[in-house]
């Protein structure tokens, strides 16, 4: 079982971060790192039943509630069984935990693929969109963290093979 998660306490109502989720996959999508990472797309607006993805990796929404959460689950890469979601969590009237997370289990290749490449990836696209979430958010965001070593070269080996 994968249980992999990612959150950030932002000093912001929780509207505010909350309607980051429902920019996702829009011309003015706030939340997803789109200028560093493939873009999310969809084929319909988002809503239960959207289907779409970024990159190799495809899902569907399954659930949504504007302006608290998005669940979408995994229909790609081979092996990846589970959902991956955006939570915006209140703390008080002035701050909110927007959360990430991704459940899933593994079957072939996945159970080989997922640690090796994708968890890699997919750490340092949510830590990225974090840092978007809470620059749209007008927040000071941590300092630039540089990618690790392992993901600028799974990224290199990515574009030159053009998956």
């Amino acid at each position: 079982m994968v249980r992999n998660i990612h959150e950030r306490q932002l000093a912001a109502a929780p509207a505010a971060v909350g309607a980051l989720i429902d920019s996702l996959a829009t011309p003015d999508d706030r939340l997803w790192p789109r200028g560093q990472w493939p873009a999310m797309r969809f084929d319909r607006p988002l809503g239960v039943g959207a289907r779409g993805g970024h990159g190799p990796i495809r899902y569907t929404v399954v659930a949504y509630q504007p302006g608290t959460r998005i669940r979408f689950e995994f229909s790609a890469p081979a092996g990846f069984r589970g959902y991956h979601e955006y939570e915006a969590l209140r703390v008080d009237d002035r701050c909110c935990l927007l959360r990430h997370s991704l459940v899933m289990t593994t079957r072939w290749p996945a159970w080989l693929s997922w640690p090796m490449v994708y968890r890699p990836l997919h750490d340092a696209l949510i830590e990225d969109s974090l840092d978007t979430a809470a620059r749209h958010l007008g927040l000071a965001s941590p300092p630039s963290r540089r990618w690790s070593r392992r993901v600028r070269a799974l990224r290199s080996l990515i574009r030159r093979r053009r998956f």
